[in-house]
């Protein structure tokens, strides 16, 4: 349970854990957590509180498990999940989304197995994290870095929850005996199948999305792939950001591969997530049950109230722009033209 959080435990970041900070001249923190059970989501949000305390300039990047739709690992998933989001909002940078049953179907449906383990998951996740920081550890002819891609991927502070996806999709130990056009791989790369995690981008609009490529390729036809992509589904991008899709092309492919892509989204349709989840802590909390396993631990009533009202205002904030258009703000300016002047 999330007690770790909001307990009176300390945790301290001592001077032996600043030196190493210093000593290789950290730009960013990476968590990789879940948030349905009691470690992930209330030791996981107390170390990203307590690094973001220290050190305030380090981009933080999450790689957050969220609980699936129809999979429960925990009763309580619902508690722990919306008290985690409620501090991944005020102290994380960048939260990549991932959910355990949109990876299992990733390995049921794309890759064919029959019986995929944990070790097929953290496959496909780590394929993943190698390639959106990819670009820190090699060249590459169009580089980016974390900050970078914060900067390209978040229109509005709190919105910075992402899905990801990576192309081409090989199960553990497979070969990939023909090498993928970059067509393919951007193909690949924006199937709503592949997605991991639970929610489908049809059902929104991307506001920005960033691909990453790796191998010998050229830049020129990544960029007329991505143009293609917004001309072809022009309806699922806001039209009020224009050039909303980055690319970067790293010289360097995974071991194994001749080139590979991994996608990173900023899609309304995240609220679906947590839309579901709310529902699912509504549901628990309007009846208070379970709450005395942490009222018993020192939490108050408010804190879950707290909680509840920022998940819900991030579902209305994602919705809001969802169905925002870009003559909404001509729309506002022309209204107060037509305002009559003070003393008329």
């Amino acid at each position: 349970m999330c007690f770790m959080y909001f307990g009176c435990h300390s945790f301290p970041i001592t001077q032996d854990t600043k030196l190493n900070y210093h000593a290789f001249s950290t730009n960013s923190v990476q968590v990789c957590h879940s948030l349905g059970g009691g470690t992930g989501s209330g030791m996981g949000t107390l170390l990203i509180s307590k690094i973001r305390e220290e050190y305030p300039d380090r981009m933080m990047l999450t790689f957050s498990v969220f609980p699936s739709p129809k999979v429960s690992d925990t009763v309580v998933e619902p508690y722990n999940a919306t008290l985690s989001v409620h501090q991944l909002v005020e102290n994380a940078d960048e939260c990549m989304v991932l959910d355990n049953e949109a990876l299992y179907d990733i390995c049921f449906r794309t890759l064919k197995l029959t019986t995929p383990s944990f070790g097929d998951l953290n496959h496909l996740i780590s394929a993943t994290m190698s390639g959106v920081t990819c670009c820190l550890r090699f060249p590459g002819q169009l580089n980016s870095d974390l900050r970078k891609l914060a900067v390209n991927l978040i229109p509005f502070p709190r919105l910075h929850f992402f899905m990801v996806g990576f192309a081409p999709l090989t199960s553990r130990g497979s070969q990939q005996y023909r090498a993928l056009t970059v067509p393919e791989l951007t193909q690949q790369m924006w199937d709503a199948k592949n997605m991991m995690c639970a929610a489908d981008p049809r059902h929104g609009r991307y506001l920005t999305a960033s691909a990453m490529f790796r191998g010998k390729m050229s830049t020129k036809e990544v960029d007329e792939q991505m143009i293609n992509v917004q001309n072809k589904n022009s309806s699922y991008f806001v039209e009020w950001i224009p050039n909303n899709v980055k690319s970067s092309v790293c010289d360097i492919p995974p071991r194994g591969l001749s080139m590979a892509s991994t996608f990173v989204g900023n899609s309304t349709s995240i609220q679906e997530m947590f839309r579901r989840v709310s529902e699912q802590f509504t549901a628990m909390f309007r009846r208070k049950a379970f709450l005395h396993w942490y009222t018993g631990e020192g939490m108050d009533e408010m804190e879950f109230t707290e909680a509840e009202s920022n998940m819900n205002d991030l579902v209305s904030e994602y919705q809001q722009y969802q169905d925002a258009t870009a003559d909404d703000d001509e729309e506002a300016e022309y209204e107060d033209e037509e305002e009559p002047a003070d003393g008329m």
